[in-house]
């Protein structure tokens, strides 16, 4: 199993954040929402976008934890969309 992978298995998040975000997986659009998301270029693959995806929700976790007054319910969750709907094409590709 590779890192990313062991990554994504071992996250435990709250099921609301995780319902909202499956619920918003079917209008996630990969051009338009990496970019907006990640303010940079579009990565070229599943796997690279993941690469940037987790710090990114790593560091909103530990803000939601630290109940921090910067911390945003709304862009966690868009994160956790592309999350989703990369690891999801991540694993397809991997199979």
């Amino acid at each position: 199993m590779c890192k990313i992978s062991a990554e994504l298995d071992q996250m435990r998040r709250p099921r609301l954040l995780v319902e909202a975000a499956a619920n918003g997986t079917s209008l996630y659009r990969r051009r338009r929402d990496l970019r907006r998301m990640l303010r940079v270029a579009i990565p070229a693959s599943p796997k690279a976008a993941l690469e940037k995806l987790l710090p990114i929700e790593a560091a909103l976790e530990d803000r939601r934890l630290s109940v921090d007054k910067n911390y945003s319910y709304p862009r966690h969750v868009d994160i956790l969309v592309a999350l989703m709907a990369e690891a999801h094409a991540f694993r397809r590709a991997a199979t």
